[in-house]
């Protein structure tokens, strides 16, 4: 089923919780949400997938807890209170319960019923007081932090320097979002430098919307405001078709998953590729573009030649740039198209759609490097816990999810943990700052990948290759 082809009573905005009642019924209380598929578990230690169930240890908070809540509420036999809706919002939303469920089945779509549940919490008076807040400041400033619309463009400080053009009165052949947390967070800014950088090298005419720019709404649909997704989407739509965008580029995994998933979902496709920076920066080095070289005064061998020692990273997979952020290929409607079990996989989301290989050919390709793996990766990774409305009204819970994901980071023995989203890059740096303050030594570096590609650029250990890329293809 294509989006052109999505039933309108099937839409984002207009499912219920009731159409999902055979996925919460189907659920067989196994409790393999709580965990990495046993053929990915490498330890006891990180053997954990959700961390909810985690940290509050006790089945409500499950993804089969929830389910399990959901049905009772369905059936009148539990009222959504103050008690039911805190089980709903106390989650990430990052998707890995319903990855390892879909590994043994093909007919529970967890995520549409955790989403439908928050939205009948705020249909019935009980969203969280942090989230009406920040709806609030989405619908006056159009961005999450409630900050000044008209600073949306003042990143622009750190950017000056590269020809970046105006898409609200010039035609550009990348539209570049910018996105909220990038927009107004300064300590950032280096980041969306280097980000813009990677773009910039690739010969195409890029463009943002400045101060004109608007929030994803992301966040909104994710904390069951799932009707304010319309207004973001539309603006969004037309500043595309304005713009003659022939492609959309981010650097911001929970923009990716809105632009490249929700929107779709919601039947307001973009009409244009959607591209994380990392995704760019793969094509490049898949096509010979961008190439790692040995330095000017270095012999040109058969293999790079470093003038420093191996720097040992390893890599997070954000949540809406992997398993959640995949393609949105149509609803599966069982009165139509029949039985769940025998849906197509693009149909399935299942996870493994993510752009899993793109940033670690990136890692690959850059001299220096070594890569050196967490034990849950790509689909299976662990969430940062800045997701889903934590980070604004689950505080604690967000970031013992950080936490969490920094012990894995510790155990590779890496320099460093690198990333490719602004909300995971500040909840590990939050959480770092953290256990640093109660008197933990231990440090790792916190590194976006586009930075790393940035500064292999500027420090001449790799070269672009031609002038422009043929067509927007990647």
């Amino acid at each position: 089923m294509t989006p052109a082809e999505i039933p309108v009573e099937l839409s984002a905005a207009t499912a219920d919780l009731e159409a999902f009642r055979p996925d919460m019924e189907g659920c067989s209380r196994c409790s393999c949400c709580k965990w990495v598929p046993l053929n990915q578990v490498r330890s006891q230690r990180f053997s954990q997938v959700c961390p909810s169930i985690s940290y509050h240890d006790f089945h409500a908070y499950s993804g089969s807890g929830k389910l399990n809540v959901s049905l009772s509420i369905l059936d009148g036999r539990t009222d959504l209170d103050e008690a039911a809706a805190e089980i709903f919002y106390s989650c990430t939303m990052c998707g890995a319960c319903e990855v390892s469920c879909k590994v043994y089945r093909n007919d529970i779509d967890l995520m549409s019923v955790l989403n439908e549940a928050r939205a009948r919490a705020v249909e019935t008076g009980h969203a969280r007081l942090a989230h009406l807040v920040m709806v609030e400041q989405m619908e006056a400033e159009n961005n999450v932090f409630g900050e000044p619309q008209a600073d949306r463009a003042d990143w622009e400080e750190a950017t000056r320097h590269l020809p970046l053009v105006d898409a609200n009165t010039e035609q550009v052949d990348v539209l570049f979002h910018v996105g909220c947390r990038y927009a107004y967070d300064r300590s950032q800014w280096g980041d969306l430098r280097d980000a813009l950088e990677v773009l910039v090298a690739t010969g195409m005419r890029i463009g943002t919307s400045r101060a004109a720019e608007s929030c994803c709404g992301f966040r909104a649909y994710e904390t069951g405001f799932k009707n304010e997704l319309t207004k973001f989407a539309d603006d969004m739509a037309n500043r595309v078709r304005t713009s003659g965008a022939k492609m959309v580029a981010v650097a911001c995994a929970d923009c990716f998953g809105a632009f490249n998933h929700l929107y779709t979902k919601a039947g307001t496709p973009l009409g244009v590729p959607v591209r994380h920076v990392v995704e760019i920066a793969a094509g490049l080095v898949a096509d010979g573009r961008l190439r790692p070289v040995a330095r000017p005064s270095q012999p040109v061998l058969s293999q790079p030649v470093l003038s420093q020692p191996v720097r040992r990273i390893t890599y997070h997979d954000p949540c809406y740039l992997g398993r959640r952020g995949q393609e949105f290929n149509g609803w599966w409607d069982p009165g139509t198209d029949g039985n769940k079990l025998d849906r197509p996989d693009d149909v399935r989301r299942r996870g493994d759609g993510g752009r899993y290989d793109e940033p670690r050919a990136v890692l690959d390709a850059l001299p220096g490097i070594e890569l050196v793996e967490m034990e849950r990766i790509r689909e299976f990774s662990w969430c940062c816990g800045a997701g889903g409305g934590c980070l604004e009204a689950a505080p604690e819970l967000s970031e013992a999810s950080a936490r969490e994901r920094l012990e894995e980071a510790f155990a590779t023995g890496a320099d460093a943990l690198a990333t490719s989203c602004p909300w995971c890059v500040h909840n590990f740096r939050s959480a770092l700052d953290g256990m640093h303050a109660e008197g933990d030594t231990r440090s790792i570096e916190i590194v976006t990948l586009p930075a790393l590609v940035a500064e292999s650029i500027a420090g001449g250990k790799t070269e672009i290759m031609g002038e422009t890329l043929p067509e927007v293809t990647l």
